[in-house]
């Protein structure tokens, strides 16, 4: 299924935030959206997820969900939003809940995402029992069971501290390349951009308008840390974005 943004704009009051945006999502690509500090990001995935409705412009889902997909667009987002009474199965039963999957099915789903994601051995732990890390890799297990179109991930990497981070960007990176999945990802940290995209999306400040759109052109399975091609791509999106970055960083933020 393919997603797409089509002169998209959209204000809080007499302020706009975002600007004609035109963006498609491919079938089985990742694309990263980062700019500065209030440039709309996450207003932009809001309106993508269907949370918000934008003052002008529409979003088209074009062609057909996964075989057995029960919710197209899914959210990953960075507070994990994981019931603490609940296990790490019983979190992710709850998004099959209702949905008319009888209980073979459901397990037979449970069973492939906690394989996907390496939680097959903390089936019955509780989140206060895990690190961030792990408490990250339910909430992607729980977007992977209703077998999406389309995940959104609001800066899912960024509660996380510095080692973990890099350790769960890895699994990313094998996880996309692996089940072929498709994403608009939120960002702020470019390391995550260049390592995960296939389309890095540049917005300006606010209002924030399509600046650039780089295309990393390595497979994201063949991409490594400290790689001078990535780092190439990581400056070239730095400069980018730098300037208006220290300007925003100085403005009422609305992201």
């Amino acid at each position: 299924m393919r997603l797409e943004l089509s002169d998209i704009s959209h204000r809080y009051g007499d302020l706009t935030v975002v600007s004609e945006i035109n963006l498609t999502v491919e079938e089985a690509e990742v694309v990263a959206l980062i700019g500065p500090s209030g440039c709309g990001k996450s207003t932009l995935l809001s309106i993508a997820g269907g949370l918000l409705q934008p003052s002008e412009g529409k979003v088209y889902q074009q062609g057909a969900a996964p075989e057995k997909c029960l919710n197209p667009l899914t959210y990953v987002f960075q507070d994990f939003a994981l019931l603490p009474w609940r296990t790490v199965e019983g979190n992710i039963r709850l998004v099959l809940a209702d949905t008319g999957l009888g209980k073979k099915e459901q397990q037979e789903r449970i069973d492939l995402v906690l394989e996907q994601t390496g939680l097959l051995g903390f089936r019955k732990a509780f989140p206060k029992q895990l690190s961030g890390g792990m408490c990250q890799r339910v909430g992607i297990a729980r977007a992977l069971a209703v077998n999406p179109a389309v995940l959104l991930m609001d800066e899912p990497l960024s509660a996380l501290d510095a080692q973990t981070r890099v350790i769960l960007m890895e699994e990313f990176a094998a996880l996309f390349s692996r089940i072929g999945i498709s994403a608009l990802y939120v960002t702020h940290n470019l390391d995550e951009a260049v390592r995960l995209a296939d389309r890095v999306v540049v917005l300006s400040r606010r209002p924030g308008r399509i600046k650039e759109i780089i295309t990393i052109n390595v497979p994201v399975a063949q991409r490594e840390d400290n790689d001078p091609v990535l780092l190439d791509y990581r400056e070239q999106l730095w400069q980018q974005i730098r300037d208006e970055a220290i300007a925003a960083d100085k403005e009422e933020h609305h992201d």
